[in-house]
């Protein structure tokens, strides 16, 4: 792994995991000290986490780590299902070729197959976690356009918004079979109507299917104890509830 890369993401990690506080201030010198990097990656992780909103630019120079409302939340959510819907209709409109397509059920078909593993969904989460994403990137693929797939990862960059951002809620959750026995069906549905052809009923599903993270984000405020499962949950301003 080069400097680059590993530079970016322990400083991901740092704030991810709340070591870096909302608020506080980051700078290449203190970023480069605090873990043993030279300036010149540190300088471009700190670009680079700028431009995926973890951080924002300070008048003076430097930056400083974001925090992010409940409605920041939502509507990077509701972003991600948007052009998710859309990356659905185009596969469903324009064709999917057959190996594209016998991937995706390939990947239901191993879900399904973990949902049924009698070991339980704690001991089989990380493993579900890992298929849903290559369900979400095959979905990207299929719609064949580089300029939609751009705008996908961009908008699934922020870890609330990404398709595994809230899953982790769900792990510690009595219902939790029941909410990925859903999400399943989902998947299973939206590509079915890609096969058909059914861009509109694809676009829907798929972001029917998004909204289920905004389930799992007032699942995970609810109860703080769920919150900390969840990748940058120090850096959610919860609204205080009455």
């Amino acid at each position: 792994m080069s400097q680059s890369v590993n530079t970016l993401l322990r400083l991901r990690e740092l704030i991810l995991n709340g070591e870096v506080r909302p608020g506080e201030r980051v700078s290449e010198l203190s970023v480069s000290d605090r873990i043993g990097a030279s300036r010149t990656p540190v300088r471009a992780a700190l670009m680079r986490l700028a431009d995926e909103g973890l951080l924002e630019s300070l008048p003076g120079g430097g930056f400083a780590v974001r925090s992010f409302t409940e409605r920041d939340i939502r509507d990077a959510i509701e972003v991600r299902g948007t052009l998710e819907g859309l990356t659905a209709r185009i596969a469903a409109e324009h064709g999917v070729a057959e190996g594209t397509l016998a991937d995706l059920r390939d990947t239901i078909a191993r879900i399904d197959d973990l949902l049924g593993d009698d070991r339980g969904v704690e001991a089989t989460f990380a493993e579900y976690v890992v298929l849903n994403e290559q369900f979400h990137t095959l979905l990207a693929e299929a719609a064949d356009s580089p300029i939609l797939a751009q705008s996908l990862g961009r908008a699934a960059a922020l870890p609330f918004a990404s398709p595994s951002g809230f899953l982790q809620a769900q792990s510690v959750l009595p219902e939790a079979r029941l909410i990925l026995t859903l999400a399943q069906e989902q998947h299973r549905a939206v590509v079915e109507a890609i096969a058909n052809r059914e861009g509109a009923r694809a676009e829907a599903l798929m972001r029917e299917h998004a909204r289920l993270a905004r389930r799992n984000l007032e699942l995970a405020l609810r109860d703080r104890t769920i919150l900390q499962h969840i990748p940058g949950g120090a850096l959610i301003r919860r609204r205080q509830r009455t």
